[in-house]
């Protein structure tokens, strides 16, 4: 009786697995020898146990016969599955998501802001401003060139209401955010479809006493608008107010040691014209004589820049040119005016009334006012037309008309915002005006203005006790050099005024002398903290 002896299966050769290795990366490396070696494993021999059934012999001779006369006729070489399941697990099929595609600024063709030498705001930064606006704008326009126009638009309306950078830059802000407002607002859709409550940081951090709980040192605050009021203002703005020296410095009335109702200006410079019925204009600095009336004898136009004068750098050097136009000194006036005028209050310093003390209670103050007037040109010269008191609640106490004693010549519009018929009812003369506001003030009365001296001999009266914005926010380049309270408003506050094509309001100029004081105070007693 003869046993088969089943013949031992034979080892792949070692060759194939190096060839494959050597044609693989690092990254791969570990993936393929796991499948390499369960492959050769179950390729080795394994010997039959010697207590199993003759069933289990059959049909282990059978598996060893069919192993070693080869492969099967529809199975692969080791090479070949090797690879093919090297590459299964080492490449996807996932197709990649698209995206829709949106415009953008750098996929149009963008405008270019031409260059201009000496331009009162640099042409960086208005392209800059452009380039921002255009973004805006594409987010919902319904064409690319329609936001393309719009930008353009809101820009040239930026650069056209500025007369400097600093203005511009202002405008250039409020005007992006106006834009950013008209974006359609997806987020409530977005919260309202996810279902999802909106927790702050502080909660999740804390727990639910963390809205209440302050983790922040305590330390003094600084006063708030809200409690710079009554007592407490009034001693805060005594620290602001002019010295003596400083009322000379900045040409404030004093009253005449010599002449009852007259008044002194330390800063006036005394000129005795050589002919009394020659006028010097104060527009466009031209002789013109005038009637004993005041008229112009000769009907002379006024060509005059309303503008002021400001250095700008340009190719070689410095130029200096008008705000309005930016015209060199000594070119004609961009403004037309029908005759010459001049401004007279400082010639003329009879009529005025001084502040007087007053009794007051021991808990009470002499009160804080801002205040603000507008001229027209007479046939004397300015003269008031316009009066506005403003307490510190913002709130106007006093606003009245006034009737010039003498002929109006030019309402002077752009500057006033007084026009003819807003003169035509008006019966308050300065005398009236004079009374009332003596009946307000008294000699202690903190008044606030910006170049209030100004006000002061517009209105013929003699007071000390004020608060002075272009002294307390004084010009780098001192005196006569003063900065104008829109510039101002918008370094400090970031506020525009002054905007209105009729005109300066007397108001909002007053309002904002107000705010530029107590922002000032503020500001200084957290230097002082």
């Amino acid at each position: 009786m003869s046993f088969h002896t089943p013949s031992p299966v034979p080892r792949p050769p070692l060759r194939c697995e190096m060839r494959v290795l050597l044609t693989l990366n690092d990254r791969s490396f570990l993936v393929l020898r796991s499948s390499v070696m369960g492959l050769l494993s179950s390729c080795t021999h394994v010997p039959c146990p010697p207590s199993a059934p003759t069933g289990a012999k059959r049909a282990l001779s059978a598996s060893s016969s069919q192993a070693s006369h080869g492969p099967e006729p529809g199975s692969q070489p080791l090479k070949t599955r090797t690879l093919s399941g090297m590459a299964s697990k080492t490449t996807t099929t996932v197709t990649p998501k698209r995206i829709a595609h949106s415009p953008s600024l750098q996929s149009l063709k963008k405008p270019v802001i031409p260059k201009e030498f000496g331009g009162k705001v640099p042409t960086v930064v208005r392209q800059r401003y452009l380039n921002l606006f255009i973004e805006e704008c594409l987010k919902f326009c319904s064409s690319n060139q329609e936001a393309i126009e719009k930008a353009l638009n809101e820009e040239k309306v930026a650069y056209d209401r500025s007369p400097s950078k600093n203005i511009y830059l202002n405008v250039a802000v409020n005007t992006l955010k106006k834009l950013r407002g008209l974006v359609p607002n997806t987020v409530p859709n977005l919260s309202k479809a996810s279902g999802r409550r909106v927790v702050s940081h502080e909660v999740v951090l804390g727990g639910k006493l963390a809205a209440k709980t302050s983790f922040s040192l305590s330390r003094p605050s600084s006063p708030r608008v809200e409690e710079l009021k009554g007592t407490a203002l009034y001693s805060r703005l005594r620290e602001y107010l002019l010295t003596q020296e400083q009322l000379k410095e900045n040409g404030y009335p004093f009253p005449h040691p010599e002449r009852p109702g007259g008044a002194i200006i330390f800063t006036a410079e005394e000129k005795k014209p050589k002919d009394p019925s020659c006028r010097i204009c104060c527009r466009c600095g031209t002789e013109y004589l005038v009637s004993s009336s005041g008229r112009c004898v000769r009907s002379e136009e006024c060509y005059y820049h309303w503008g002021r004068l400001r250095r700008n750098r340009v190719a070689g050097g410095w130029e200096t040119q008008y705000m309005c136009c930016s015209a060199a000194v000594g070119s004609v006036g961009c403004q037309v005016a029908k005759q010459h005028v001049q401004d007279g209050r400082k010639e003329n310093l009879e009529g005025f009334v001084r502040t007087f003390q007053k009794e007051l209670p021991e808990d009470a103050h002499a009160g804080v006012f801002a205040l603000d007037c507008e001229m027209s040109y007479t046939t004397y010269g300015l003269e008031l037309t316009r009066v506005t008191v403003v307490d510190t609640d913002m709130q106007v106490v006093y606003d009245t008309f006034v009737k010039p004693d003498n002929e109006v010549v030019d309402y002077n519009t752009r500057f006033s915002g007084v026009t003819e018929a807003d003169l035509v009812d008006t019966s308050i003369t300065l005398r009236d005006v004079q009374a009332v506001l003596l009946s307000m003030f008294s000699a202690d009365t903190i008044l606030i203005g910006h170049s209030l001296e100004s006000d002061l001999l517009a209105l013929k009266v003699i007071h000390g006790t004020v608060v002075d914005t272009s002294v307390l926010f004084p010009h780098r380049l001192g005196l006569p050099y003063k900065r104008s309270l829109r510039n101002l408003m918008a370094d400090y506050l970031r506020q525009i005024i002054q905007d209105n094509v009729d005109g300066h309001s007397s108001s909002e100029d007053a309002s904002a002398c107000m705010h530029l004081v107590i922002w000032k105070i503020r500001e200084d007693a957290k230097t002082k903290r």
